[in-house]
């Protein structure tokens, strides 16, 4: 396609203000329009499962946006994506307008799962109104059940420590994180829990959540019912997709795209917690929900946008980080796959260490607590490394 005079970014969280931004840096003068569901401009989302949901950061310390920063573009806040005619580019709005332009990226992320009916005291983390609202119910004394063992819930688990509170972690898997981590290295950072204090039941579902208006325990799989005063869920996400449906970009797994960003659609890509990226030094599609990748991916499906996808860097491996109970946890590359892991600095009982993915002899992933030289090497060498072969879609 020619050069866009005009660029719609579904989607005001990182990813959106990210690809915006790379627009203009990239050189990119044309009109620009930012679609967001939130009413608020782009906020950073990581501290609401830690700083900001302790009370020890203001909603000031959220905001991504430059103190006078101007992208020069037309923002649409409080306003949803409701379908797209993707012949003509064209996106119908929650506000009953219709607005077309010359290349799009998607940028909705992705929503919480819900698989039981919410009761007060229920909630789940993804927004600004989520955090607000869980922080006004942890109340003194509160009982909290965290059901999920993933990072997002393990962060929850360990604020709600941190303020005093008695914590329960439940996870229906055997191991935690052991999709990304692995069963050696989950079980090693789900330990963290038991280091400080906090329950956590595993191999176990949860059935239902018991109260009338409002929750009062959790009742388990095995029979077991836990008193609880507040629960959080954080079972996992699905893309934010459904306004997608009908279209040839629609994908259990999200909008699915090269490895570039751009999607089967000409002028349309995808970023960030929708977005399905094929992973070159994977060899599939993956879906990543990390803050890296809604930044990194923007400056190379907006350069896939601009130049009809020439001369484009690959992303690098991804990479995430944690915060619990006062450590930061580090991992970069792909766990899956590895047929080996090896702590290669430190020890894993002092909570201190540096750990190596391998299938074969080749680097895949490190993961690590502290070490942050030795981690960033490592890191600098799994991108180097990585196959530059890229798939079409």
């Amino acid at each position: 396609m020619s050069s866009p005079t005009s660029v719609a970014v579904i989607g005001g969280s990182l990813a959106g203000l990210s690809a915006a931004r790379a627009l203009r840096t990239q050189g990119y003068a044309g009109r620009l329009t930012v679609v967001s569901q939130e009413p608020h401009r782009p906020y950073d989302r990581p501290p609401l499962s830690k700083a900001f949901l302790a009370g020890t950061a203001t909603r000031d310390d959220l905001v991504l946006e430059g103190e006078g920063e101007d992208l020069d573009a037309d923002w649409l806040l409080g306003v949803t994506a409701e379908s797209l005619d993707t012949s003509t580019r064209s996106v119908g709005l929650s506000d009953g307008s219709r607005m077309t332009a010359d290349a799009m990226v998607l940028a909705t992320g992705a929503v919480p799962t819900m698989p039981w009916q919410p009761l007060g005291g229920v909630h789940v983390l993804r927004t600004l109104e989520d955090c607000l609202a869980l922080r006004a119910d942890l109340l003194p004394g509160a009982r909290v059940v965290v059901v999920g063992a993933g990072f997002i819930g393990a962060e929850v688990a360990s604020t709600a420590h941190a303020l005093g509170h008695q914590v329960t972690v439940v996870e229906a898997a055997a191991t935690p994180l052991i999709g990304p981590l692995g069963p050696e290295m989950g079980a090693v950072i789900s330990s963290l829990h038991a280091d400080h204090g906090v329950t956590l039941l595993t191999g176990v579902g949860v059935s239902e959540l018991v109260g009338t208006d409002r929750v009062s325990g959790v009742a388990l799989s095995d029979g077991r019912v836990i008193a609880a005063d507040v629960v959080v869920v954080g079972v996992g996400v699905r893309p934010a997709t459904g306004w997608l449906s009908g279209s040839a970009l629609t994908s259990p797994m999200g909008v699915l795209c090269d490895a570039y960003g751009a999607t089967a659609v000409p002028g349309v890509v995808a970023i960030g917690d929708c977005a399905t990226w094929f992973e070159p030094h994977h060899g599939t599609h993956h879906r990543l929900e990390h803050w890296t990748a809604a930044r990194e991916r923007a400056d190379i499906a907006i350069a896939t946008l601009l130049s009809a996808g020439q001369d484009h860097r690959v992303a690098r491996p991804p990479y995430f980080w944690s915060d619990q109970y006062g450590l930061t946890i580090q991992m970069a590359g792909h766990a899956t796959g590895a047929d080996s892991v090896r702590v290669e600095d430190g020890a894993v009982a002092d909570r201190d260490f540096l750990a190596v993915y391998r299938r074969g002899d080749v680097a895949v992933a490190v993961l690590a607590i502290g070490h942050r030289k030795a981690f960033t090497r490592w890191r600098r060498e799994l991108a180097q490394s990585a196959s530059p072969s890229v798939s079409t879609l």
